[in-house]
């Protein structure tokens, strides 16, 4: 089946594997056809990651895809990401369709539903279609996967639909990379081969001359064009949909002490971890993500991330012995929850419902006097909050109600999906050194990390000057001229179906 009517082209961005660079090639593409005139729409059919925000309207999507919206200019919307899956343990997912809640699924059941969701998929990739030049569509993991090919809606099956040129990332410094590329074409139909226009290598450390033969190779092995090698680089700042930091945590042992540190306890169920992006940017302190128990009396403060299952990351702390140090911290130190990690903090967690568990209630940490009860619906909101007067845009995503039993708020909430509020968000004790919120995006602005900054005694001087979306703008053009510095774009266009519109 193909629907070719549609004036927009697709360029699609398939990998060898997860974690290739799928993304930030899509970001880059987005960005670089913007600033050549083109009206251009990110897509990905599905999205597995527990990495979401929500859209203008207030609904949930990929934050990869809010980032290829910034990137491309265009506000976000669920059309470009129509299925998220967000893992919530080791055999199932929450299915998020269109920007809301579907129900949890194991894969065996999500598999029944495969069928119906392409078919709203694809009228999803329709629509933006009528109104962009370009579509550039991100596949998902390895595009290869023979076993799963056979009811792949993310892959190959998308880019037949809507007649995709296909480039291919693979990432050399995984090692492997002339196994990654070969192996890829051979492992696909002569039709899906002759999709692929070419391949870009990322992550090349060392000097990219010595790897010509390399190049030489592929392209003789493969009848394919090399479009280009992405070198290694640590001075543009893009979200990651995948974090190599947080997947080898522990990186406190390597920390320079002389700056002011802070850790981020790396949860089993960690989410929405570019929540801290914006404190890795700052040289003047130092963010580690740590996962087994040490002596964070080291740490000016500590902060609990937002949890996809806030029951399990309670028991892990628990059984881990992570909930004594925390609370032994908690007496002299500063600790920060958001959204999940803030429902840690609290006293009770009770789930009728069994949405995380079985139906219960859970003994929190205690560090603050709250009561959450988890229930539909989920709450998704991009909101307008400040924090000691100072302003700032964040966006909530939680199944969850919490009441307040003492303290003090901790932010004041101005709007909610664009409606005027006047109300508070989160608690805290000790003049916010312990305190919590529902708030992802807390550190997007200079203004708010210098006020928390104050609040956990950390000195605040050398911040960003801007932050938010116009500092990540600066970012996006940075990685355009990155990507046509290093990618021959005039074999890109004349190979693809981009020399019809460029």
């Amino acid at each position: 089946m193909k629907n070719n009517s549609r004036k927009a082209k697709c360029i699609a961005i398939f990998g060898t594997g997860s974690d290739v660079g799928k993304s930030v090639i899509a970001t880059a593409l987005c960005r670089y056809l913007v600033n050549k005139g083109l009206k251009v729409v990110p897509f990905k059919a599905q999205n597995m990651s527990n990495n979401s925000g929500v859209t203008p309207e207030g609904l949930e999507m990929g934050r990869a895809q809010i980032v290829q919206a910034e990137a491309a200019c265009v506000p976000p919307h669920v059309d470009m990401n129509p299925i998220l899956l967000k893992p919530t343990g080791d055999k199932g997912s929450q299915v998020v369709f269109k920007g809301k809640v579907l129900k949890d699924y194991t894969a065996k059941e999500y598999h029944v539903k495969k069928e119906m969701l392409f078919e709203k998929t694809v009228e999803a990739l329709d629509k933006l279609r009528e109104n962009y030049d370009v579509v550039v569509i991100e596949g998902a993991g390895s595009c290869a996967e023979v076993n799963l090919m056979p009811h792949d809606i993310v892959n190959f099956r998308i880019a037949e639909y809507c007649d995709a040129d296909v480039i291919l990332a693979g990432d050399i410094h995984r090692g492997g990379i002339f196994a990654q590329l070969k192996g890829t074409v051979d492992c696909i139909s002569k039709a899906q081969q002759d999709m692929i226009k070419g391949f870009i290598i990322n992550r090349f450390r060392g000097d990219v001359d010595l790897f010509k033969d390399g190049i030489d190779w592929i392209e003789d092995k493969t009848d394919k064009k090399v479009f280009g090698v992405l070198p290694w680089y640590q001075d543009i700042n893009i979200e990651s949909e995948d974090s190599v930091v947080i997947e080898n945590p522990d990186s406190d042992k390597n920390n320079d002490f002389s700056k002011p540190s802070i850790a981020v306890i790396r949860t089993p169920h960690i989410s929405n971890f570019t929540d801290f992006e914006p404190l890795q940017s700052i040289e003047s302190i130092n963010l580690a993500y740590i996962e087994n128990i040490c002596d964070i009396s080291k740490y000016k403060a500590v902060i609990l991330p937002g949890s996809k299952n806030t029951r399990g990351d309670l028991k892990w702390l628990k059984n881990s012995g992570w909930a004594d140090v925390l609370k032994e911290y908690s007496k002299t130190g500063a600790i920060l929850g958001i959204c999940g990690g803030y429902q840690l903090m609290g006293t009770i967690i009770h789930d009728p419902d069994g949405l995380e568990d079985k139906p219960g209630t859970s003994e929190g940490l205690s560090l603050l006097p709250i009561e959450t009860t988890l229930k539909s619906p989920k709450v998704t909101t991009v909101t307008d909050f400040s924090l000691n007067g100072s302003k700032s845009s964040g966006y909530e995503i939680h199944m969850g109600q919490t009441n307040i039993n003492g303290g003090e708020s901790f932010v004041k909430i101005e709007k909610r999906n664009g409606s005027d509020e006047n109300g508070f968000d989160g608690c805290s004790l000790n003049n916010g050194k312990i305190a919590g919120t529902y708030l992802h995006g807390f550190f997007d602005r200079p203004s708010i990390i210098k006020e928390w900054f104050d609040m956990v005694g950390i000195e605040s001087s050398n911040l960003p000057e801007t932050g938010g979306l116009p500092a990540r703008n600066v970012e996006y053009n940075k990685l355009s001229d990155y990507f046509e510095k290093h990618i021959d774009i005039s074999s890109m266009i004349e190979l693809t179906d981009l020399k019809e519109i460029l």
